[in-house]
């Protein structure tokens, strides 16, 4: 009976080498030598080692020399290419690490490292222990049992005897004869002639194992299989071949060993010797570690002259604090005086509700140095206290003074006020909000605060960097809501003092993250990409963009008056009348008395009535489609045409509407817009392009819209290397149908559209994770046609497979992965135990750099594009950001130098291996323009 106690793990060293020298880059040190095995053996062994932490590990490797297969035959392994030296050099460096991480470390003369980790297996079950074998060859399954499994620690793939039936078709006691049948070329067992996967499957599924199939040769022409009819000759003229096959893939059990499992003990880790190695070998992830610094960090070559020596941030906590509520204008002068003395001044603004353009003030924060702030009170309880254009006057010098170091939560929101004020202020350096962006966009809300709380809330950050509990303003307040009070309606005396230890935390957070930008190597990413942004933002903000509100009301009557008639016709469909909107009315009507079929069921067991569901059933039934015509139009109704109108401000005579920003909004670092989104608009049916007509360009004036093409397939090709993409776009083809051709083998001059559409959506599709599954069910093809297409897409395009393998593995590595430009996506589920989950991690992995980059781009090229307008007399400004775009208002007699300009700086603000396209288009209104 087996026991309770901790699986033995037997590692099949020989499979992790081979494996880890064909998936990561390669590597070297700064002696030339080439790191890349050594490095992803160590990093699965550690991976392992967390996994099994009270299991006995023993690692495996293959002894020089022939073994007794090559004495039951000499061709034995005879075409396997002779190892690459610089595989070679590093196999004694990996046994000198496994050896120093107290590892027992085997290789055995005479016989393969398989039947070593058989035969230890076979003692481990014998003596009542589960065994659990780490590899990634097939081989291997053979051995699985109740009480032995796999596991892949590079696909983090683990089978046990179902998971070998799921996989392969058959059980573990047949994969001996799946072997023997179809052979293996990489160890040159040769198998039966003509006989490759789907037959060797098809034989053992339809008669059993190699002496079954042998013995009911005559029923072999009866199974469905291609080739069905003459496979008996083939198989009785190689039967000696087939049963000498069946013995070289069978792994011994009973090899001799001098040393017994149980003897195979972990020695104490030799941390002197790791060091030194990790040292050698110049991985300085684990060498920070083992000195005490866990934060994740790269070793990848392009960071690794980014050696950082910053110390890991510290929190700044004084003894004694002092906080004082400020009534008097005369009491500002001891404000100035301070921050002048420690040139460092941060700062929280308090508004009452209201637009950004009109600015309410309530009162202003101020902290000079740790431990030490003021909260100025300008309204309280809808008295005026201080005025706020007095108030700025005193501090006038505050924000001038170059020497004096700003710190703000969200700088972009603050331009605004500074406009308002005619403020220029000098050395905005810390920005809070986005440096903890910078820092950690995955960051996660403490669970002692509510749901209205961002991520990256003041209050939030003080709690997870500064470790303080501080309360919050539903404390002052209540809860959020439209029963909160506002912000003026608390009396300073009991609210004032907690303003000033706000912006307290403010300034201890600005030196938190500059040391924790520093350390993870993110300064860049702050002071290049994110900082210059949030003026141009601010910009693009005030600027707006002009909308024919007349218009939008006459479409939103249009849109009305259709509903109507799709209700009528609706109703007419069901023979009864319904609530559109009722999810419980409207499944009645589809499944029980329409009686369609069920497509989908909720959580509660009842049938769905979703988006997905209604699509697939549109396809053959009237009343689902008129459904997603009504319920797309209510949404275009309720989110754009109705609303829109009562949002613009005149300005000048012109309906102008101002959206807002958000430079935080999306981990990956792309900007998004609210107040409203104006990045949602749909473009993919009529109804939703015609809400474009009502951006316009004012008279005189053009709508400009600039456009990267196809920038994440281009960042792709980047990333991935890939000869035959980078070729591709360098030669300016048709990505879509260079693919098509290379996937489905057809010249491209060839290729119909409906072949480039499926090539757009292999491309696509492959950037965000989408599986054979996926694609077949977007194609409307088989699963086997789709799996046919990915194969041979990465076949055409191998570096895309190899850039997505080593992104994975070292994501599993390191806990993120990095954009072009060293911006860092962190993942917490890349090695959860829940496969959903890890999986999803993985798809993340691969499409957050091309997803990251491209906002990388996009953002530099905004602030050149910004910074070249500002220089010119061009009367042109930026007016939306949207994804890929960005669109300009321009006078008639300058938009050939605005287009001109504007496309220059786009496609030359980054450097990728690839050219950077830009399509730019113009018209009266955005939709024209497009």
């Amino acid at each position: 009976m087996v026991n309770n106690s901790a699986p033995v793990v037997l590692v099949d060293g020989s499979s992790y080498l081979f494996r880890a020298y064909h998936a990561l880059p390669p590597l070297e040190n700064a002696q030339g030598m080439q790191t890349g095995a050594i490095k992803g053996v160590v990093s699965m062994l550690r991976n392992l080692i967390k996994m099994y932490p009270e299991s006995p590990i023993a690692v495996i490797f293959d002894a020089k020399g022939p073994t007794f297969r090559n004495d039951m035959y000499d061709q034995y392994k005879a075409n396997r290419p002779p190892m690459p030296e610089e595989l070679r050099e590093q196999i004694e460096p990996i046994h000198q690490c496994v050896r120093a991480m107290g590892l027992p470390l085997l290789c055995i003369p005479g016989v393969e490292a398989d039947d070593v980790i058989g035969t230890l297996a076979q003692q481990a079950t014998a003596g009542g222990h589960d065994c659990v074998i780490s590899t990634g060859d097939k081989d291997m399954a053979q051995l699985v049992s109740p009480h032995v499994s796999l596991i892949n620690t590079m696909k983090n793939e683990f089978l046990d005897v179902a998971g070998v039936e799921k996989k392969y078709g058959f059980g573990p006691d047949k994969m001996i004869d799946y072997l023997a049948l179809m052979g293996d070329k990489v160890d040159n067992i040769p198998g039966v002639p003509g006989v490759g996967e789907k037959t060797a499957l098809a034989l053992i599924q339809g008669l059993g194992g190699l002496d079954d199939i042998y013995s009911r040769l005559d029923e072999v022409a009866t199974l469905t299989f291609r080739g069905a009819k003459t496979m008996a000759a083939k198989l009785e003229a190689n039967k000696e071949q087939a049963y000498l096959s069946y013995q070289l893939a069978t792994i011994k059990l009973d090899v001799e060993l001098d040393v017994r499992l149980q003897e195979l003990q972990p020695d104490p880790v030799d941390n002197e010797a790791l060091l030194a190695l990790f040292e050698q070998f110049q991985f300085r992830t684990w060498i920070r570690e083992m000195n005490g610094d866990d934060s994740p960090a790269a070793d990848k070559p392009e960071t690794a002259k980014k050696i950082q020596t910053d110390a890991a941030p510290s929190v700044l906590d004084p003894e004694q604090v002092d906080y004082k509520v400020v009534t008097e204008l005369d009491d500002l002068d001891a404000i100035v005086a301070s921050v002048q003395l420690s040139e460092q001044l941060a700062y929280l603004p308090v508004f009452a509700k209201g637009h950004y353009l009109q600015p309410k003030w309530i009162g202003l924060a101020i902290a000079s140095e740790p431990g030490k702030a003021w909260y100025i009170v300008m309204q309280e309880q809808g008295q005026t206290v201080l005025d706020a254009a007095s108030v700025f006057v005193k501090l006038a010098p505050l924000w001038s003074e170059h020497r004096i170091e700003k710190t703000g939560y969200d700088i972009k929101a603050d331009h605004h006020w500074f406009n308002d004020l005619a403020i220029e202020p000098s050395r905005l350096v810390n920005d809070v909000q986005v440096m903890a962006f910078v820092y950690d966009s995955t960051l996660k809300r403490d669970k002692s605060l509510s749901a209205h709380f961002p991520h990256l809330s003041l209050d939030n950050l003080a709690i997870t960097y500064l470790n303080k509990q501080p309360k919050t303003v539903e404390d002052f307040l209540g809860k959020a809501g439209k029963k909160q009070l506002a912000a003026d309606e608390v009396a300073s005396a009991e609210i004032g003092v907690w303003w000033a230890e706000r912006v307290d935390f403010l300034l201890r957070l600005g030196v938190w993250f500059r040391q924790g930008l520093a350390h993870r190597q993110l300064t860049s990413v702050y002071e290049k990409i994110e900082r210059p942004l949030s003026q141009t933002l601010a910009q693009i903000e005030t600027n707006g963009v002009c909308l024919d509100t007349e218009f939008l009301n006459d479409l939103s009557q249009q849109f009305k008056a259709r509903l109507a008639e799709i209700e009528q016709q609706a109703h007419q469909l069901a023979g009864t009348e319904f609530n559109l909107d009722s999810p419980k009315q409207l499944a009645e009507i589809l499944f029980e008395k329409m009686a369609l079929p069920v497509v989908a069921k909720t959580a509660s067991g009842a049938p769905s009535t979703n988006e997905e569901v209604l699509s697939e059933l549109a396809a053959e039934y009237e009343l689902p489609r008129l459904i997603l015509q009504s319920r797309h139009l209510r949404k275009l109704v309720g989110t754009y045409t109705d609303p829109l109108p009562t949002m613009v401000q005149i300005e000048d005579g012109q309906s102008r509407l101002h959206t807002t920003y958000n430079q935080t909004g999306a981990q990956t670092g792309r900007l998004n817009s609210n107040d409203p989104n104006l990045q949602n608009i749909p473009v993919r049916s009529d109804e939703g392009r015609s809400i474009r007509k009502a951006f316009i360009a004012p008279p005189g004036y053009k709508i400009v819209a600039a456009d990267y093409s196809q920038i994440e397939l281009r960042i792709m090709t980047h990333l991935s290397q890939d000869a035959n993409l980078i070729k591709a776009f360098k030669e300016g083809k048709d990505i879509h149908r260079a693919t098509a051709a290379e996937v489905m083998n057809v010249p491209e001059d060839e290729v119909t559209n409906e072949q480039r559409r499926s090539a757009k959506a292999i491309n696509f599709g492959l950037i965000y994770g989408m599986s054979a599954f996926g694609l077949a069910k977007q194609l409307g093809i088989s699963r086997t046609d789709a799996k046919t297409y990915v194969d041979a897409y990465f076949e055409r395009y191998p570096g895309v497979r190899r850039y997505m393998d080593e992104t994975r593995a070292e994501a599993a590595e390191t806990g993120y992965v990095e954009t072009v430009f060293g911006r860092r996506l962190y993942l917490p589920g890349i090695q959860s135990s829940n496969q959903m989950v890890r999986k999803g991690a993985e798809r993340t992995a691969i499409n957050a750099p091309m997803q990251g980059t491209a906002a990388d781009i996009i953002k530099m090229a905004m602030v050149d594009v910004e910074n070249w307008l500002e220089s010119t007399s061009l009367r042109a400004k930026m007016i939306m950001q949207v994804h890929d775009e960005l669109v300009f208002e321009v006078h008639e007699q300058d938009m050939q130098a605005l287009v001109e300009g504007v496309r220059f700086r786009m496609q030359h603000c980054a450097s990728l291996d690839v050219p950077l396209i830009v399509d730019v288009d113009t018209g009266a209104s955005w939709e024209e323009a497009h």
